[in-house]
């Protein structure tokens, strides 16, 4: 073939085909560039896919503009290839693709957040365009390949949009490893050019333009690019199919929030209104009958709100009203769905401190949720005026059902955030809730002083599941207080990932992603950047501790070896307690963790039964361990 019909023929094929290589611009316009600019441009790439890939949320700009950049470009191609071949399809996807770069490069402000959002819609435009371009030509493992991208593309899109705070970091290792190689491969040529005499190079790209003519013509040839197409497409659609199972396993994991806690579409306005009562369908204890209750509230600031509970009432007939023990769960997570009433287990004894003892008792037990958990609405993690309204409220309304028989007479219990939930609730009773009497408050490993306890944590750093905890409190507290803004306290960027963390429970496999995230960020840089104990959330966190006073006895008592909450943080706290002249029994079992202590077998629990069982009784304390010399420490 003669030489100038070869050069025809290849500038053909290569005009004919620029569309599909539209992402690969950047090689092409430095195609003819002298090998020195071939390698910086090489080394250039090779220092950016290193940082994308090291440093996931300290290269989110940068990202950000990568991904502008390159849907622009890309957008910018398919405009300048002939579209004769293609018609009004092309000109519409290459409209999408500039647009949705414009927007990348113009908003990156929000887009530092939205980059989830926006790479879906990147992922659905490409996925979009594969797919008419496998309906609209090419040889059939072509369109395999184009069919099998496009559903890949739209598959993933899904799944930015299911799990965005992940989604950063897998785009980050996607374009950061393109990246790489493509630094790689363009140094290597780069500097095989450089190391050639002129007419070298020119002999070689003539041998090489020579050579992709003749493999145009070649039977083997395109029997093995066609075996690597089908090949890349099943492993497109494994890959598409594996992360879709992935998808709804941990989806199916996570707890569903059924119709009775929808707030009915006139909510009464008072507080401690029962709304309505419904079956529990988890595991019923021996000789007591589980039911579900929806009732009115106030939040944090005071405005209506919806709460949920269990009520654990004992079968046996009773002559007369029985005693309520209020109990407050603690952490199970700031999502709806980590109600105690959504769990299996929520009305045994592993959920509720001695409760076979209580039910023998003839006590009755409301388990409130707190709002926003089961119900609608913002969670107050240790936000004590909407825990302990909402804990409160929860046994106001449960003596408005039927055959029930609760009096008035209520002891307060309490573990970990509910034993601050306790303590509040005790605090502010006889103000917001007249008629319950409130005769005693039983606080497990409380989380008594907030601040003290974020100042406690955070001496050697935010590990990978305090980064998870402390989500759990800035949000709640951003979303309830105006001056407690997530910006102040996370890196830029990282917004989304903070708020995804607080939408999965500990108990669902979903926490993996929250986990992962966090690690992967934890390889990067700090995810919370300011002192959290400092500032308009150190304040709030500081109005959040009790401080009493309480008209009836307290028993504080937590685990020796307590590692979630420092045991000299219990000892501070009776200590000021003491100091105020509160009625305070307090107990410390050597060799008792965080959970131990309030669970079967745990040396407390008959000294819980029979505290309450005076306070029902009006006996007066048989204890006060506020004397000279007996305070702990």
């Amino acid at each position: 073939m003669p030489r100038p019909f070869r050069r025809a023929y290849a500038d053909e094929v290569n005009r004919v085909d620029a569309w599909r290589r539209g992402l690969n611009a950047l090689p092409r316009l430095i195609a003819g560039a002298p090998p020195i600019v071939v390698i910086l441009v090489g080394g250039l790439a090779l220092l950016l896919g290193a940082l994308i890939v090291t440093r996931p949320l300290t290269s989110l700009l940068l990202l950000t503009v990568y991904v502008g950049l390159s849907a622009l470009v890309f957008g910018l191609v398919q405009f300048a290839a002939p579209h004769q071949e293609r018609g009004w399809a092309a000109r519409i996807f290459a409209a999408l693709w500039v647009v949705l770069g414009l927007a990348m490069l113009l908003g990156l402000g929000r887009t530092l957040e939205l980059l989830p959002v926006a790479l879906a819609l990147l992922l659905l435009v490409g996925g979009a365009q594969a797919v008419v371009d496998a309906l609209v030509g090419g040889t059939l493992s072509q369109r395999v390949l184009w069919a099998a991208s496009g559903a890949a593309q739209i598959v993933f899109a899904v799944l930015s949009l299911t799990w965005p705070d992940v989604t950063v970091l897998v785009v980050a290792v996607v374009f950061g490893v393109r990246t790489l190689a493509f630094g790689v491969s363009t140094v290597v040529r780069g500097s095989v050019a450089f190391t050639r005499a002129p007419h070298e190079r020119d002999a070689a790209l003539f041998a090489r333009s020579a050579l992709s003519i003749e493999e145009v013509h070649d039977r083997r040839g395109r029997v093995w690019a066609a075996t690597g197409r089908y090949a890349l497409a099943v492993l497109l659609v494994a890959v598409s199919a594996g992360g879709w199972w992935l998808n709804d396993w941990l989806q199916d994991g996570a707890p569903v929030v059924d119709a009775f806690y929808d707030p009915p579409a006139v909510v009464p306005y008072d507080h401690g209104q029962l709304i309505r009562v419904g079956d529990f369908s988890g595991q019923q204890p021996d000789g007591a009958e589980v039911q579900r209750i929806l009732y009115t509230t106030r939040d944090a600031l005071g405005q209506p709100a919806v709460g949920s509970a269990l009520v654990i009432s004992p079968t046996a007939p009773t002559r007369g009203l029985r005693p309520v023990v209020l109990w407050n769960h603690g952490t199970t997570g700031v999502a709806q769905g980590c109600a105690p009433s959504l769990r299996d287990a929520a009305a045994t004894t592993w959920s509720v401190p001695s409760l076979d003892e209580v039910i023998d008792n003839g006590w009755i037990v409301v388990a409130p949720d707190y709002s926003g958990q089961g119900a609608p609405g913002t969670f107050p993690y240790l936000i004590g005026l909407g825990e302990a309204r909402s804990s409160l409220d929860a046994a106001v309304a449960a003596r408005q059902m039927d055959d029930l028989y609760a009096s008035t007479r209520t002891v307060v219990w309490g573990h970990s955030q509910g034993g601050h939930a306790a303590l509040w609730a005790s605090q502010i009773a006889d103000s917001y809730t007249p008629s319950l009497q409130v005769l005693g408050t039983a606080a497990i490993a409380p989380a008594a002083d907030p601040h003290a306890l974020a100042t406690e944590l955070l001496r050697e750093g935010a590990s990978v599941e305090l980064s998870i905890l402390i989500s759990w409190v800035l949000v709640p507290y951003a979303d309830t207080y105006d001056d407690v803004e997530l910006a102040r306290y996370v890196a830029p960027g990282g917004e989304a990932i903070v708020r995804e963390m607080t939408q999965r429970c500990p108990s669902e496999p979903g926490v993996v992603i929250s986990v992962a995230t966090a690690l992967g960020v934890s390889e990067d840089r700090p995810l919370y950047v300011e002192n959290l104990a400092a500032g308009p959330l150190g304040q709030r966190l500081r109005e959040n501790t009790p401080q009493g006073p309480w008209e009836t006895p307290l028993l504080i008592a937590w685990g020796g070896d307590d590692e979630v909450i420092p045991p000299v943080l219990q000892e501070r706290f009776v200590a000021d307690l003491c100091e105020q002249g509160e009625h305070v029994r307090f107990l410390e079992y050597e060799g008792y963790e965080h959970l131990n202590v309030m669970q079967p077998r745990s040396a407390l629990l008959p000294v819980l039964v029979r505290w309450t069982k005076d306070r029902f009784e009006l006996r007066e304390p048989a204890r006060d361990d506020c004397v000279a010399g007996a305070l702990p420490g």
